[in-house]
């Protein structure tokens, strides 16, 4: 009797309720999902109410400052992540058989990209958006270990950036090798400096920003002896940088711009460079998908 109620009860969950509450689960808390679902905590209140009531218990702790998912909790939104997964394949499958190219693209990558002719994601965009294409973009901005992690979750069905995790069961395509340098802005005591007067010495004693996420490697690069400053967004290096107190490494086509106005200037660029290796990383098992298929075929051929 207990296993025919229970079928019954989720045989009427609305997955409108199963998506809020993954939601809810993603942000952490209701106040960052009330901005994503653009909904009131009140509303948000009573949709996990009826779901907990169709579930048949409590899904999540909540309280003034608090917010944690419950053992149920965890097992709902871990089946709910892996029925929407499994929801998007059947739409995939179907689509191939139908011959058109529809559904939700989950894309992933790094910031500060927009400005590179080969890793730009607007042409492709415009090449998705032509008719007989009916697709949802759904893109995210994060770090590489970030998009690795959301690629093996699930979060992601293809990702683009400078990623060095080999994870079984994805398949990696190089891409594009995208120039570095090493640069300062026009107020640093360096920006006046010829090249051949900037001594190891004149490094060491500038304040370095590098990115928080490969520290290490930043300071490596250069030999310097401690990070002055630290960031996560290429944005936030430019601001560093552009404040006349730091020195740090930028994308040449993202520096471009501001070295034109005279704003930034590479030092010593024959020794400080380098060169980040972009990858493409998809699943194997989303190999034959339409979507995905569409997305490399869209993709700029980079320039030899």
């Amino acid at each position: 009797m207990k296993r025919t109620l229970a079928v019954r009860r989720l045989d009427n969950i609305d997955l409108r309720l199963l998506r809020v509450f993954v939601i809810l689960a993603d942000a952490g808390g209701f106040a960052h999902a009330q901005i994503t679902l653009n909904l009131s905590q009140s509303t948000l209140s009573t949709h996990l109410a009826d779901l907990e009531k169709r579930i048949g218990g409590q899904l999540c702790l909540r309280g003034r400052n608090r917010f944690r998912l419950t053992d149920l909790g965890r097992a709902t939104y871990d089946a709910a992540r892996k029925l929407f997964a499994d929801i998007e394949d059947f739409q995939s499958r179907i689509d191939a058989a139908s011959g058109g190219i529809t559904g939700r693209l989950k894309i992933g990558m790094p910031d500060g990209i927009y400005s590179s002719p080969q890793l730009s994601l607007q042409k492709v965009i415009a090449q998705l958006m032509q008719p007989g294409f009916d697709v949802f973009i759904d893109l995210f901005l994060g770090t590489p270990s970030e998009l690795e992690q959301r690629l093996s979750d699930g979060d992601r069905d293809i990702v683009i950036g400078p990623l060095t995790q080999k994870t079984p069961g994805v398949i990696y395509q190089h891409y594009y090798d995208e120039p570095h340098y090493l640069y300062c802005g026009k107020d640093h005591p360096l920006f006046s400096r010829r090249d051949s007067n900037i001594d190891k010495e004149a490094i060491d004693g500038a304040r370095f920003a590098v990115r928080g996420y490969r520290q290490f490697d930043d300071l490596y690069r250069v030999g310097h002896p401690r990070a002055g400053a630290s960031i996560v967004d290429m944005e936030a290096q430019l601001m560093l940088i552009l404040s006349g107190w730091f020195i740090g490494f930028l994308p040449d086509h993202f520096a471009e711009r501001w070295v034109r106005d005279g704003q930034l200037r590479a030092i010593k660029p024959r020794s400080y460079t380098f060169a980040s290796t972009h990858n493409i990383a998809y699943r194997k098992s989303d190999s034959e998908r339409p979507l995905i298929q569409a997305f490399l075929a869209s993709l700029p051929r980079p320039s030899t």
